[in-house]
């Protein structure tokens, strides 16, 4: 089932307004879970964690930044 154009524009507003947060206490405290890795150990699983999210989540916010596709042109 595919979602509208409208369903999807509001569920990235909602994925980022308040699910990225909650993603990114979730990754802090995992980390912190490890004791204090070095710098780039560190680096490195921040940024495997910020493109881990993008996955599943990215047929949500492809083509959201563009026009709505349903809306008739205007003259």
């Amino acid at each position: 089932m595919a979602l509208s154009y409208k369903t999807r524009r509001r569920l990235s507003l909602l994925i980022l307004v308040i699910g990225l947060p909650l993603y990114i206490v979730v990754a802090v405290n995992l980390v912190d879970l490890i004791e204090r890795p070095s710098v780039l150990v560190e680096l490195a699983i921040y940024l495997g964690l910020g493109f881990l999210w993008i996955v599943p989540l990215r047929s949500v916010f492809r083509g959201i930044g563009q026009a709505d596709p349903d809306q008739p042109p205007e003259k």
